[in-house]
């Protein structure tokens, strides 16, 4: 009789064809915690080109640290060190010279492609594992290409964890290559980065569903936001709550997205935006990807952007601290970062000392360009107005749970 497969970081039964342990929220097929280096693509190494699998382009396995302060190097033994004071965490997953725990590899991990694109993944606070998920990716030339994706699992449903990861591999996929031109024309041309979202929307649908635990009532769903930056030319897409932002340098912000929430609806009937943020159905959702979904059509837009800014690409753990633009803007100067591996840690520890009730990833692209104006387009089925109304039809709303 073949003995059951077990977590080879905390020792807990694991059923076949399970993907993080339920236990510890380990990585499963992959070393234990604190085995493995960094990844090139995390240690200042040339970003690897389209042809590499993305399990090798951006792992999760990242070292973390405090707020701050520098990445501490990996110790002599090759194992990632303690978050809190540097030491060097032993097999156990505790630090042998402070004894914190360390995250799991699913709890934090990091992504960084390239000098000019980085985000970080963080289970928050509150919450007892990390459902959110990220996929980047990004060409060397600072400003060429890149796509930052975040997916936020929704808490109250089964194996989020595993169904926004999964998503988020399978759209960033579709999203390799670059997003056509159209005909020539503005409309051409957005109807033919809708078709391409809408094609990564149902590949990061079909990977959701397709980790639904079998008979469960509570079926994995998630939401969905995307930028793909190309010069500078910003096309995003979002189904569900999570956001993009464009934060330039010495001018006003711009949110992106457009959610799909009960807030959103009350926003459009006139409720002004903070109260509508805060009321008890603030993170109602009315769109989401998974087995329940009735329409996962994205709303798509594009803008044209100048001058030096920052690309923000996040879950609501981050700007539900910070929701308006100007406000994460804000952030972002208080930080005093400039690159964007520190200023996503800064971001994300940020939130966490607001509170962390949700889970936190902030992923974001840097770029500089000759200042001229901004235009934004947007498909002609999807409105990019922060004051429309969310839903096409009454839907009864997926409430997201925080905490």
């Amino acid at each position: 009789m073949t003995d059951a497969p077990t977590c080879p970081n905390c020792g807990s039964a694991t059923p076949e064809g399970t993907l993080f342990c339920e236990n510890c929220g380990f990585s499963l097929g992959a070393p234990p915690t604190g085995e493995t280096p960094l990844p090139v693509s995390l240690q200042g190494g040339v970003a690897p080109d389209a042809s590499t699998p993305i399990d090798d382009v951006a792992p999760i396995s990242a070292a973390t640290h405090a707020t701050g302060g520098t990445p501490p190097a990996p110790a002599a033994s090759g194992r990632i060190p303690c978050r809190t004071c540097g030491g060097e965490v032993g097999p156990d997953g505790y630090c042998g010279q402070c004894g914190t725990k360390a995250p799991t590899e699913r709890d934090h991990f990091r992504e960084a492609p390239a000098a000019w694109v980085a985000g970080v993944c963080d289970r928050g606070i509150r919450h007892s594992r990390n459902e959110d998920a990220m996929a980047l990716l990004a060409s060397p030339t600072p400003g060429e290409r890149a796509v930052l994706l975040v997916m936020d699992g929704v808490s109250n449903t089964d194996d989020s964890h595993i169904a926004s990861l999964a998503g988020a591999r399978a759209a960033i996929e579709v999203l390799r290559t670059p997003l056509p031109r159209g005909m020539g024309t503005p409309d051409s041309r957005i109807a033919a980065v809708t078709k391409v979202f809408a094609d990564a929307v149902s590949a990061a649908n079909d990977a959701v569903v397709a980790t639904a635990p079998a008979g469960t009532p509570t079926p994995p769903s998630a939401t969905f936001v995307c930028v793909v930056v190309e010069g500078s030319t910003l096309s995003f897409a979002n189904v569900g709550d999570s956001r993009a932002y464009w934060l330039p340098d010495g001018a006003p912000g711009v949110q992106l997205s457009v959610d799909d929430s009960v807030a959103q609806q009350l926003i459009a009937a006139g409720t002004p935006r903070h109260q509508a943020e805060t009321s008890a159905q603030a993170h109602a959702i009315t769109k989401w990807l998974g087995r329940d979904a009735r329409d996962i059509a994205p709303r798509v837009g594009t803008l044209d952007v100048s001058g030096p800014g920052w690309v923000l690409v996040c879950s609501d753990g981050l700007w539900n601290y910070a929701s308006e633009p100007e406000a994460l803007a804000e952030q972002v100067r208080a930080s005093g970062a400039t690159d964007p591996a520190a200023l996503a840690l800064a971001l994300t520890d940020w939130a966490n000392a607001q509170g962390g009730i949700d889970n936190i990833t902030a992923t974001l692209a840097r770029l500089d360009g000759p200042v001229a104006g901004q235009d934004v387009v947007t498909a002609a089925q999807s409105v990019s107005d922060p004051n429309a109304e969310t839903a096409a039809y009454p839907v009864v709303p997926q409430e997201e749970t925080h905490g």
